[in-house]
């Protein structure tokens, strides 16, 4: 583990990140080490910039001292033009969440898959990774999905809205993992695959204060599935009540957005964050209407 700095400029690119509350949340675990961490985000929508312009204002970053900056929609994928070099995940996703400034060069991670997967670890330890339905193939749907497989899973169905966009996203997790099966499915066979699951990931916006709704027929849900859901505003969504009043074992969206910031604090300082208490300290902010 590298010696921490002595302080760090961080930042977070991306559409409506003023609102966020990553900055928060790493300033706060960062104050507990006794580590000099100031946070600002670089709102895309308040600057009227668009996401091709991330390249632009990573170089700037550079040039005013900042160590790093997360990155989020709509420049996960946008970004991988600008930097000089990729870990080996985020190369596989095709996305990168995380960029480290070393040297003046920009080093791209992705800790969206290693916080679902280390949430999927601790928030339900023991879940059958049989058979896994996953809702959802965009830019979440592709951590999540690479998270299960990395976890274990044998075999994973992948639905979405878009068909050709669940068709492209099990090829290219097929590619990587080989040894697995992976199926895309149409939304309209939902109910064959939950039949056959034992375990579902939701990564849509449904859900969503701005998206409410439920993402399938909760009468989909049996008490052998485990349930796993990635939004997190409300933390309790409609898709974790149902589940919940069936006696299913669930995941909120929380536990994930709370373990990529983990990863990526862990990656910016080189620091051991205390993730119950980043956990405790989230769960705050969003009873306090952050």
């Amino acid at each position: 583990m590298s010696t921490p700095a002595e302080s760090y400029l961080v930042g977070l690119i991306g559409e409506g990140t003023t609102h966020s509350l990553t900055p928060a949340l790493h300033e706060r675990e960062a104050d507990q080490h006794g580590l000099r961490y100031i946070y600002r985000t670089v709102d895309l929508t308040v600057l009227a910039r668009p996401a091709g312009d991330v390249g632009a204002l990573l170089s700037a970053g550079r040039d005013l001292g900042f160590n790093a900056f997360n990155i989020t929609v709509p420049a996960k994928q946008v970004v991988l033009e600008y930097l000089d070099d990729l870990s080996d995940d985020a190369a596989r996703l095709g996305a990168v969440n995380t960029v480290l400034i070393h040297d003046g060069k920009f080093i791209g991670h992705n800790t969206d898959y290693s916080g679902f997967g280390s949430a999927l670890e601790e928030g339900l330890p023991g879940a059958s990774l049989g058979r896994v339905a996953q809702l959802g193939a965009g830019g979440a749907g592709a951590a999540t999905a690479y998270a299960l497989l990395a976890a274990g899973a044998e075999h994973l169905y992948v639905l979405d809205l878009d068909p050709a966009r669940s068709r492209e996203r099990a090829a290219a997790l097929a590619g990587h993992f080989p040894d697995r099966i992976i199926e895309w499915r149409p939304m309209s066979e939902v109910a064959d695959v939950m039949s056959d699951a034992d375990g579902l990931v939701h990564a849509t916006p449904v859900g969503m204060h701005a998206h409410p709704g439920m993402p399938l027929d909760g009468d989909l849900l049996q008490p052998r599935h485990w349930v796993a859901d990635i939004v997190y505003r409300p933390i309790e969504t409609g898709l974790l009540k149902a589940a919940a009043a069936k006696g299913c074992r669930v995941l909120d969206g929380g536990h994930m957005a709370v373990g990529q910031a983990v990863d990526a604090f862990r990656l910016i300082t080189g620091v051991e964050p205390d993730r119950p208490r980043m956990r405790e300290h989230f769960l705050s902010m969003l009873r306090q209407g952050a």
